[in-house]
């Protein structure tokens, strides 16, 4: 049995997705398009309780949500793609503090931009709720512009500099969403030269294409 991945074109899904591609192993891809709230159906909610995509049902069957934790897992499970630095060494923490916080911190703010009715009880507050939350997310992309310790150079563009690793690739997709293809290459250039690098690697392109057209 393959892994089977559950999700929608640009979103949560796109970085697990990339990964297996990177990985190399083979994945049915199962759509759950978002613009139909068909993440919220009776059928999903049964693999996924929070109604929200990727899912990925391991070759054993085993059922995972949460893009961060299929990404580790994936990661643990595959060393040959050595998408991970050894446990206990600091590259392996560097990685791990800085998808932590992307992902943490990141969520949120797209989920209220994207559902701000969801946040008050007055309905005039969803633009506002929806604005800030723009702001909020371009600030963390900010920060972790400054704070990240990417060198923007060509030849060593990830994260750990040459070595490619699963951060990259959640950075890279994360930092594109609310708009970020538009304002990231001037705001954060190491960041967009780190997302350029990421969708131009072999494995990873097509898929990149396919999320990410134009």
């Amino acid at each position: 049995m393959s892994y089977v991945l559950y999700g929608d074109k640009g979103s949560g899904s796109a970085p697990v997705e990339m990964a297996l591609a990177e990985i190399g192993v083979p994945v049915e891809l199962r759509a759950v398009p978002l613009t139909t709230d068909a993440q919220l159906a009776a059928d999903y909610r049964r693999l996924n309780p929070m109604g929200r995509i990727p899912t990925l049902l391991l070759p054993d069957g085993t059922v995972l949500t949460e893009s961060l934790a299929i990404l580790l897992t994936l990661a643990d499970r595959h060393p040959e793609a050595a998408l991970l630095p050894a446990p206990g060494t600091a590259e392996r923490a560097r990685v791990l503090r800085w998808m932590v916080l992307a992902g943490a911190e990141g969520y949120p703010h797209v989920t209220r931009a994207d559902y701000p009715e969801r946040f008050s009880a007055e309905p005039s507050h969803a633009e506002e709720i929806r604005s800030r939350a723009r702001e909020m997310y371009r600030d963390l992309w900010r920060l972790i512009e400054a704070e990240a310790g990417l060198a923007g150079d060509a030849a060593a563009p990830y994260l750990l500099g040459a070595h490619f690793t699963i951060a990259d690739i959640y950075l890279a997709v994360l930092s594109r969403w609310l708009g970020g293809r538009d304002w990231l290459p001037v705001a954060c250039p190491k960041l967009a030269a780190l997302g350029r690098a990421v969708a131009a690697r072999p494995r990873i392109a097509p898929v990149w294409a396919r999320h990410f057209a134009g």
